[in-house]
């Protein structure tokens, strides 16, 4: 089978994209991402088929990007002194943005795609996963330049280490993690990771 065109996104309209993307968060919200399809987001954004298609591959694509565009204004990082308490306030935010009816529920429909559609998959890493990889490795990064966190630590490791448990948890319908167990989370990570001359007495 062909892959799908590559969607023409020059001369986009802002105010009809956003009408799309909020249509698509909308549906997502009240009847399911499985549930939701382009005529549906079309009529409800008044925009046309067409349109959708001519800026957006498919359905999975729309909603990618309506995902991406809340994602970093809800779940950012502070820098603050503490590292930890940074980590603990940025990942609660996660917690709440994939328990959330809205994005929670668009992004879960998301994940599930992406074990069928190689061409949604490779979309969500490059747009979403890897800028938000990175941007707590340059959080962790901030910190080891701080002396919180020692020169020689694995700062991507630490990342998958910390946040591969919270995917597990929502992916499995495992319940939120109680503040306590984010916060060993978080210590049992980090504590290892900090320079040797501030565990000594």
């Amino acid at each position: 089978m062909s892959a799908d065109p590559p969607a023409d996104t020059r001369r986009r309209n802002e105010t009809s994209r956003r009408a799309i993307l909020t249509a698509a968060l909308d549906l997502c919200e009240q009847v399911g991402y499985g549930a939701t399809t382009v005529e549906a987001i079309a009529s409800r954004a008044g925009a046309s088929k067409k349109t959708i298609y001519r800026w957006w591959p498919s359905k999975g694509a729309v909603v990618l990007e309506a995902v991406t565009d809340l994602a970093p204004a809800e779940t950012p990082f502070p820098h603050n002194a503490d590292v930890a308490a940074d980590l603990h306030e940025q990942m609660n935010a996660v917690l709440a943005f994939l328990g959330s009816p809205r994005a929670g529920s668009a992004y879960t429909g998301l994940i599930a795609e992406t074990q069928h559609d190689p061409q949604l998959a490779e979309a969500l890493v490059t747009q979403l996963i890897r800028p938000r990889v990175q941007a707590a490795v340059d959080r962790l990064d901030a910190a080891r330049q701080a002396g919180e966190l020692s020169e020689h630590a694995d700062l991507r490791l630490a990342v998958e280490m910390l946040y591969g448990p919270i995917y597990y948890r929502h992916l499995l319908h495992l319940g939120r993690p109680s503040p306590e167990h984010l916060r060993n989370l978080i210590e049992q990570v980090i504590a290892p990771l900090r320079p040797q001359s501030r565990g000594r007495g």
